[in-house]
């Protein structure tokens, strides 16, 4: 049996990636800051499963300290917690921008920093990232966003590169449209739009991005690190 923790696993991309753990049999510490009530639907919905939820506020600077103290040794991160700003840069303010970074990047590289510790000496370990194609194309409107993730993808690549001789393999997955709560801001006109412009014609689903990571948190992967893995119907 795994253990595995999931950041930001409350949200819609982040509750499908603890069903998948759930269904293989793992345990699984939920991480979530507000949003209590989704992992509790989760325990209610598995009352077998070991799921442990984990309250943090990754947007502040004790964030990650707040987890490794409920989280001891792990064998798979996957960093999955954040969220979006829609609107120009100077719309943003230096609070909000400072958040974004903190919860998306500095917590993630923390926790990665605290976890790969027991990976090393077990010579064993994954470290999966939902980034997000933004990250690799870059997004009017989303600038923050897409700097995050972009840092995110890079921090991906390094690690790799140091992790390697210990058989501790970083990757990430970097959804494009998908349908998830975060994304139910947009008009039905707008959701059409943005649909269009996708090659498949529709948006990709939270199960899509969430067998991705199982994959390539398997023994099939074993030779898989270092990428950034866009799911986006071939979108960006």
């Amino acid at each position: 049996m795994k253990d595995v923790l999931i950041t930001g696993a409350s949200g819609g991309i982040g509750k499908t990636i603890a069903v998948a753990y759930i269904h293989k049999g793992e345990r699984v510490y939920a991480h979530y800051h507000k949003n209590e009530r989704s992992i509790l639907e989760l325990k209610a919905a598995y009352p077998e499963a070991n799921l442990f939820p984990v309250q943090a506020d990754l947007a502040s600077k004790d964030g990650a300290k707040h987890i490794t103290e409920q989280v001891q040794g792990i064998d798979t991160l996957i960093l999955n917690a954040g969220n979006s700003f829609f609107g120009i840069l100077t719309d943003m303010s230096d609070t909000e921008i400072e958040a974004m970074i903190q919860l998306q990047l500095t917590s993630s590289i923390k926790l990665a920093k605290h976890y790969i510790n027991e990976m090393v000496r077990k010579k064993s370990g994954s470290i999966i990232v939902v980034s997000s194609v933004f990250g690799l194309t870059g997004a009017s409107c989303e600038v923050v966003y897409s700097s995050v993730k972009g840092g995110l993808n890079a921090f991906v690549k390094g690690l790799a590169k140091e992790l390697g001789p210990s058989g501790i393999r970083v990757n990430a997955v970097a959804p494009g449209y998908i349908t998830t709560e975060m994304n139910a801001r947009l008009t039905e006109e707008d959701e059409q739009l943005l649909v269009n412009d996708i090659p498949m014609g529709r948006a990709g689903q939270p199960e899509e991005v969430a067998s991705l990571i199982s994959f390539l948190d398997s023994g099939q992967a074993s030779y898989i690190s270092g990428q950034i893995i866009s799911v986006d119907g071939a979108w960006l």
